[in-house]
């Protein structure tokens, strides 16, 4: 592997985009390069899993992709679903591979199947330490820091807290990703250069990596070049530069 002998980042963040504009290209509907994005997620995972990442969270739904037409929602609905069967139908060989799930986001408005089938996943997966993944979907990382501040309203209209109390680190723990560390890198493939709402407040210290490669073209050497270049940036926090 070209990334024997580098200091890996614990947890890596991926905005998986550049589906339709695949599908586009091709000719093909949108939904076709959705099918060959959770392809790619697949591949991804059990990549990462060989080389030693802990910690994977994965941009599935937006909050805002709500928006988008109902045929292509429903698609991307129906990928899930089929994920989240197979994941039922294939636990023994899961056994195996270690990997925790966590579904990060709102549940609310979410198909009730879908609801049911993500809640068993991660129960099934509960105990298993090897890697993390975390699939956002109907997330939004201004709504997530909105519902973890209304938490902390409630504890303070309890008597719990008192406002002086609220600290960064008792807000994290009230996020989607409390007792995780922060990402080291997010990755965004398909040529733009925004976070879209991913991971507002884990990413304040993360690094960025922008890659053109459109999501189903990615590979594992595409995740090992932005290894690699993660691994030449001098991370200070906001210390002073390393000699």
């Amino acid at each position: 592997m070209p990334i024997d002998g580098i200091s890996l980042p614990q947890h890596i963040a991926i905005i998986m985009d550049g589906n339709g504009r695949w599908a586009k290209q091709r000719g093909l509907v949108r939904t076709e390069g959705h099918k060959k994005g959770a392809e790619v997620f697949r591949k991804i995972c059990r990549y990462a899993s060989d080389i030693g990442v802990r910690y994977l969270t994965f941009y599935a739904f937006s909050t805002e992709n709500w928006k988008r037409s109902k045929q292509e929602v429903g698609a991307i609905m129906d990928l899930l679903r089929n994920y989240l069967f197979e994941m039922e139908e294939r636990e023994r060989e899961n056994e195996g591979s270690g990997y925790r799930i966590r579904f990060i986001g709102a549940r609310e408005g979410m198909p009730a199947d879908i609801v049911e089938l993500m809640d068993a996943a991660e129960a099934r997966s509960a105990d298993k330490t090897h890697m993390h993944i975390n699939i956002a979907v109907n997330y939004g990382g201004r709504a997530e820091i909105v519902h973890a501040a209304r938490l902390l309203g409630e504890q303070i209209k309890a008597g719990a807290l008192q406002p002086e109390e609220i600290t960064e680190e008792r807000l994290s723990a009230l996020l989607y990703t409390a007792d995780q560390p922060d990402p080291d890198l997010i990755i965004r493939p398909s040529g733009e250069q925004r976070l879209s709402n991913f991971l507002v407040w884990q990413s304040a210290y993360a690094e960025f990596y922008y890659d053109d490669v459109l999501w189903p073209d990615f590979t594992p050497e595409d995740l090992d070049k932005a290894i690699l270049a993660y691994a030449k940036r001098d991370r200070r926090f906001g210390g002073v530069q390393s000699q």
